[in-house]
């Protein structure tokens, strides 16, 4: 018995602590909603009035240069290097050969594509005169004809096998990194050389939506330095990405011509600075005064008898927290820059500075 009135007890202590925070949250609740309206009824708002400004459309990012040509030379045939030409460091010219590979095995497989060409050209000659005579089908001296063709793809192979053996830079640059010995053995795709060639960079960066409206390819964009602060360095827009990347922003590259001695090194960090003429004034109100977002186009304005009027605008240029207005809206008309989820269309307001 004593048992069921403990439990009775306990469940009675629980319901009535249940209902006191319920009355409690209710109170906080109608405390929060209270500010929503004054004592007549009315719903407090922020305004703002639409004036015109001179748009501001100039603005900096940073990032990094990087080399206009990057190139790892790969070895192309088998062999040992017998002979190492350039090291780390040294400036190479395109066309330079850079690495002898010996050509011993290359010329022996040469000479035997040369020796089976011959021989192939003989019994083309031969099998030519005998079909004429009608001593061989037209079938064999076809079956002929593609041996020599095919010894004569051989030769050609060999050869470039032979070529293959000095191995040249195909690009003018630095040699960034050395990645074999003299006396090593090479095979097709050894990483022999990383190449690069500073005397162009490109400095890669990215804008945003608002920005890449405003920039085209050929635009001359100044560039500045921590590393060379006293220095200015000009650059030209050579690529604006068609696409937004994962972050939503659009990668751009600006190419500089590098100075005198290779000032400006892959790798630094740099700002490019965008500069734009001056733009007539335009009328421009906040961001927060769209309904759900600029792409909505709706705004809400005050109305002469202190009531909210929706409105359909045309939106244009993001300038940070600033939107250009093209058109649906009046210089010096009264826009509602918050409270616009409380509100439709001729709902009675109460202005807030």
């Amino acid at each position: 018995m004593k048992r069921g009135i403990l439990t009775i007890g306990i469940i009675a202590v629980v319901v009535g602590l249940i209902a006191w925070i319920l009355i409690n949250n209710k109170k906080e609740n109608e405390a929060r909603t209270a500010i929503v309206a004054d004592e007549s009824g009315a719903i407090v708002v922020k305004t703002a009035v639409a004036e015109k400004q001179g748009l501001q459309l100039d603005f900096s990012v940073n990032g990094n240069f990087a080399a206009k040509q990057d190139l790892d030379l790969l070895a192309e045939t088998n062999g040992r290097v017998t002979q190492l030409m350039v090291d780390e460091g040294d400036r190479v010219r395109k066309g330079q050969t850079l690495i002898k590979i010996d050509p011993e095995y290359a010329n022996l497989d040469l000479q035997q594509a040369e020796a089976a060409y011959q021989k192939a050209k003989t019994d083309m000659e031969r099998y030519q005169s005998s079909y004429e005579t009608g001593g061989v089908t037209r079938a064999q001296l076809d079956e002929v004809a593609l041996n020599l063709r095919n010894t004569e793809t051989m030769v050609q192979q060999a050869k470039r096998r032979v070529q293959d053996a000095y191995i040249k830079s195909p690009i003018s640059g630095v040699v960034n990194s050395r990645n074999i010995e003299q006396g090593a053995y090479v095979t097709p795709s050894t990483l022999l050389f990383n190449i690069v060639d500073i005397s162009a960079l490109e400095l890669n960066v990215t804008v945003n939506e608002s920005q890449v409206a405003n920039i085209k390819t050929g635009d001359r964009v100044k560039i500045t330095t921590t590393t060379f602060p006293d220095k200015e360095f000009s650059g030209v827009v050579t690529f604006i990405a068609p696409k937004a990347d994962a972050t939503l922003n659009y990668p751009v590259k600006i190419e500089v011509v590098n100075p005198e001695a290779n000032t400006v090194r892959a790798g630094m960090y740099a700002t490019a600075n965008f500069d734009f003429p001056e733009q007539a004034p335009q009328i421009t109100i906040p961001r927060s005064s769209f309904v759900g977002g600029v792409s909505s186009n709706q705004i809400y304005v005050l109305g002469k008898d202190t009531t909210a009027q929706l409105k359909d605008v045309v939106a244009g240029r993001i300038m940070g927290e600033q939107v250009e207005i093209v058109s649906g809206l009046n210089e010096g008309e009264t826009v509602i820059t918050s409270g616009q989820i409380n509100l439709v269309n001729g709902t009675k307001v109460s202005p807030q500075s």
